[in-house]
């Protein structure tokens, strides 16, 4: 029997289930949602974040080893070792996972504004009741994982994902999703501060009811209340760092995003 995954982008060739969850711990790498050194969820906390097996995970782990992507050691949680991966043909998204970084944040705020909204109040026309229950089952695991921002923000884009590709038009959603990818590593330091993860938890959690209700108008309404804090935590954490950083390195190249943001 088939195992249910959460929606990738279409590839030529048929992909396994390993491969497909294999591809998708390197989408993290690449968006900078997992760094080297950081430590992967034990297979069966994996296996709740992605819902699969814990064997397909563990098909999955084997060959990111076998490729020198993480380092496995016995007794001791597998390690990401490196993230200079070649994400080409399972690439997620329309362009390369950090090109939208390049952009100013107000630039991606206003995007997501625009876009992600009309996208997921689509998906709440279309989204099936295997997805409802797919981001029901993530909430719960989102709750196990508001003591670890990496383990979260695992959970955090599932759950973003399946709304995105639950819309009929799938260049928007691929879109979508390239603009949930910015500054994920700022993500992280937001999601590490005091409260972080309990407000973004309360968010999803309006958006599932608003989603169960099949109402677009609130669902709508939900995501443009999530983008903004968002948006609000991503100001502070550049802020933060902009404060740690020499003046004359902070001015960057003209048309920088640490000059535009």
């Amino acid at each position: 029997m088939a195992i249910p995954l959460s929606p990738l982008h279409e590839s030529i060739h048929k992909q396994t289930a390993k491969e497909m969850i294999r591809d998708k711990i390197v989408s993290m790498i690449a968006s900078g949602i997992l760094q080297v050194g950081d430590e992967l969820p034990s297979e069966r906390e994996l296996a709740t974040m992605l819902m699969v097996s814990r064997e397909t995970v563990r098909g999955a782990v084997q060959r990111l080893a076998g490729e020198g992507i993480v380092q496995v050691s016995q007794g001791a949680r597998t390690r990401i070792a490196n993230v200079n991966v070649d994400v080409g043909a399972q690439r997620i998204g329309v362009t390369n996972p950090t090109s939208i970084n390049g952009y100013s944040l107000e630039a991606v705020h206003a995007a997501r504004l625009l876009v992600e909204t009309a996208v997921v109040a689509d998906a709440a026309r279309h989204l099936s009741a295997e997805d409802i229950r797919r981001l029901e089952d993530s909430i719960i695991a989102q709750e196990a994982a508001c003591d670890d921002p990496v383990r979260f923000l695992i959970c955090d884009r599932e759950f973003h994902l399946t709304i995105y590709y639950a819309s009929s038009n799938r260049l928007l959603a691929d879109f979508v999703v390239d603009l949930y990818t910015y500054m994920l590593d700022h993500r992280r330091i937001a999601m590490g501060k005091p409260g972080a993860i309990e407000k973004s938890l309360e968010d999803h959690r309006f958006i599932v009811s608003a989603l169960k209700m099949r109402n677009p108008e609130a669902v709508s309404a939900a995501f443009a209340n999530h983008i903004l804090r968002i948006h609000d935590t991503s100001l502070e954490v550049d802020a933060g760092a902009s404060d740690t950083i020499p003046a004359a390195a902070r001015l960057g190249a003209p048309g920088s995003k640490k000059e535009t943001a």
